[in-house]
């Protein structure tokens, strides 16, 4: 599974580092990063929840 965040519409609330954190993390400025382009099977769950409980829907 493939993950992308779209950084002009991230505004940094950290659902999704909250809820995937071996996923997501914040950079210096707050906002939602990731290392990892393809997800690791064990942590699609996690990458889903956090795409569907992002406020801003920045994540797909």
């Amino acid at each position: 599974m493939k993950i992308t965040i779209d950084e002009d519409r991230c505004r940094g609330h950290g659902v999704c580092c909250t809820i995937g954190p071996e996923v997501f993390d914040l950079n210096d400025d707050g906002y939602a990063v990731t290392e990892q382009s393809e997800v690791p099977q064990e942590f699609e769950s996690a990458a889903r929840s956090a795409a569907r409980s992002c406020p801003e829907r920045a994540i797909t």
